[in-house]
């Protein structure tokens, strides 16, 4: 581990931690169980080694409703194939709304086309009840599939909750996602009906999504019905689509209906995510109802540490599992906080300015954002009243160092920073918060309660202090059921199975601390491996994005026999700034000092744009396996990139290299 790491930055005060839901669930468990704990390390080392005991106590202190016996609680420990609560029944959406007060907020929203607005636990419900309603009406059963294309906003939260109130399958796609891409993902599946918006708005500029709905439903004829939600324009022509109805219809059909739920066995699907479909076709990863309900109502209450009266924000889209993870945050009494456009526009101000107006308490986003914010001078304090916000939440990629000072600079010494790592696998984090402990600079907190995560040899022995493999050595309730369509599992236990037999490698390089902290490294398939010494890229990024002239960066390692390989650095520059020879001796002393001499890039190319997924990961493994010759229909679909133009300079840099 890096020497700029391990600072100590903050400590809960004694207040937090007395009014902490993890405190309430240790004191919980001293009363009714006899259990006691000296500290957070003490209750995570129980959670993993009784396992039954851990996940009763997590069915039991937050009340799950549910018909039938809850034991056995793990009933098969086998990994994949673990079978948890198999004899009872509840639904994920009767808690959602268990114990709300219909007078009090759910949900604040604002968009690029709507100003801030909230809906209420008693509109939600209404809503809900007809839109279940309406499905109901147009043939939707138990086990039938509901898909939609649909942006971050309060109807497609309804459009969801109503599905899963019925025992429907829901999978969610951003309307940013191109026709193919969505047709990888749903066509899988076999929906019955589609929701779809006529359009968005993103970065001042309009998307008509009318064409591409009619395209959708020419490439899935299982489609009975779509609903399309006016929402570029008040009233659409949908004359072109088939079998469409608009949302106001929808919700005609079963207003003044009663919100009703149908308990369903604990693993029965509640909704269907995707690999990020950058190889071949998305893993469509199905998701059980009581899995997720459990792994949230521990995740989204202990480790977000969400009480009545917050305000709990995540940037994402409808494409991403932190939709997902947000919407779980009604489980919780606390309220949640939409916002559906592009966080740069008109400027990097926009996310903290809803921050203020909607009396955030929770500021989720991920770590490209603060370096984003960080490369752009922004200052959210400044000319802002952030007084309500209590934490600042950082995923999607690892959150270096420098991201930690900044936080800490400009949103105060009393802001919780808590850096969290997971998966769409899972849905949920592997490592993350915990309110009642210390934050070390460029470290997470903490193994996730109940995850029985190490960081294991290549020999699979577990090691600290050192940088391992993430796996997991236990299962988890919301460990994927199986992906659609791998009828005999195979494709499911290559995907995380195939290295250490019966033990989940879930892809990242993870080092644990003697503290008990973590630090991801990134992908495990995009290390870069020179001289025996491994690197996560997220390192060595670091290193270079520190050069003010380079405002983005990709670096990949090509294996060359009887070399280390070929490791060239792709950067995008700064408007206006060239790629000169002094630049990549300035790039050489960085690495060379923050990273290793072997890490030293061969070579540093200009680019125009780095490729990345639609929820912004950089595409290493793809660009790699193009400089090593695979054709890019091989390795990369371009639909279900942001930019895939990206892509083309790579492809004749191979036809170079060929040459």
């Amino acid at each position: 581990m890096s020497a700029a790491t391990g600072e100590l930055l903050w400590e809960p005060s004694a207040e937090l931690v007395e009014r902490s839901r993890l405190t309430e669930f240790m004191r919980w468990l001293e009363r009714q169980r006899g259990l006691s704990f000296g500290g957070y390390g003490q209750l995570w080392q129980w959670s993993v080694d009784d396992l039954d005991g851990f996940w009763s106590a997590i069915w039991d202190f937050f009340e799950v409703r549910a018909d039938g016996d809850p034991s056995p609680v793990l009933a098969s420990r086998e990994m994949p194939g673990a079978r948890w609560f198999p004899d009872t029944r509840l639904n994920y959406a009767e808690h959602v709304f268990a114990g709300k007060d219909d007078g009090e907020t759910a949900i604040l929203h604002a968009s690029e086309l709507r100003e801030l607005g909230e809906l209420s636990w008693g509109e939600l419900r209404r809503q809900v009840a007809a839109a279940a309603a309406g499905l109901r009406g147009l043939g939707v059963e138990r086990g039938d599939r509901v898909a939609a294309y649909m942006p971050n906003i309060p109807e497609t939260i309804v459009a969801f909750l109503a599905a899963a109130s019925i025992g429907a399958v829901w999978s969610s796609c951003s309307p940013d996602f191109g026709p193919a891409s969505v047709v990888d993902r749903f066509a899988q599946i076999e929906p019955k009906v589609l929701f779809a918006v006529d359009g968005y708005r993103y970065g001042g500029r309009d998307f008509d999504r009318r064409e591409t709905v009619a395209r959708l439903q020419g490439a899935m004829p299982s489609l009975e019905r779509t609903v399309v939600l006016p929402y570029l324009a008040e009233d659409p022509d949908l004359s072109p689509l088939r079998d469409a109805m608009r949302w106001e219809e929808l919700l005609a059909e079963g207003d003044g209906a009663e919100l009703t739920f149908d308990r369903v066995p604990f693993d029965h699907p509640l909704w269907v995510l995707y690999s990020s479909g950058t190889t071949g076709l998305p893993k469509a990863i199905v998701q059980g109802q009581g899995g997720i309900l459990l792994e949230h109502l521990k995740k989204l209450n202990l480790h977000v540490d969400a009480h009545p009266g917050d305000r709990l924000f995540w940037f994402t889209t409808t494409g991403w599992m932190m939709w997902n993870f947000l919407v779980s945050g009604l489980l919780t009494r606390a309220a949640i906080v939409l916002y559906d456009g592009n966080p740069g526009h008109p400027d990097m101000g926009t996310l903290w300015d809803l921050a203020e107006r909607a009396g955030v308490t929770m500021f989720g986003t991920s770590a490209a954002y603060i370096g984003a914010c960080m490369k752009a001078g922004v200052e959210p304090g400044a000319g802002r009243d952030l007084s309500a916000l209590k934490a600042i939440g950082s995923t999607g990629s690892p959150l270096a160092p420098e991201g930690f000072d900044w936080i800490y600079e400009h949103l105060g010494e009393d802001t919780w920073l808590f850096s969290t790592s997971g998966g769409t696998d899972l849905c949920t984090a592997f490592v993350g918060g915990a309110a009642t402990l210390p934050v070390h600079r460029g470290e997470i907190q903490a193994r996730a309660l109940g995850g029985a995560v190490e960081a294991w040899s290549e020999e699979g022995e577990p090691v600290v202090e050192e940088v391992g493999e993430l796996v997991v050595t236990e299962p988890m309730p919301s460990m994927p059921l199986f992906f659609w369509g791998d009828e005999d599992g195979s494709r499911y236990r290559e995907s995380y199975f195939e290295m250490f037999p019966g033990v989940w490698r879930h892809g990242d390089w993870l080092e644990l601390t003697r503290r008990g902290t973590a630090v991801i490294y990134g992908r495990s398939d995009s290390t870069i491996n020179r001289g025996g010494i491994r690197m996560g890229t997220s390192e060595i990024y670091r290193a270079v994005l520190g050069v003010e002239e380079i405002v983005d960066a990709l670096v990949v390692d090509v294996p060359r026999p009887g070399t280390d390989g070929w490791m060239p650095l792709f950067v995008v520059m700064r408007e206006g700034v060239e790629l000169d020879a002094e630049l990549p001796r300035e790039i050489a002393r960085r690495v060379r000092e923050q990273c290793s001499p072997r890490h030293v890039p061969d070579e540093v190319f200009a680019i125009d744009e780095v490729p990345r997924t639609l929820s912004g990961k950089v595409l290493e493994v793809p660009v790699k396996r193009i400089l090593m010759g695979a054709p890019v229909e091989k390795v990369a679909s371009r639909d279900s990139l942001a930019n895939p133009q990206a892509l083309d300079y790579f492809v004749a840099m191979a036809k170079r290299l060929e040459a």
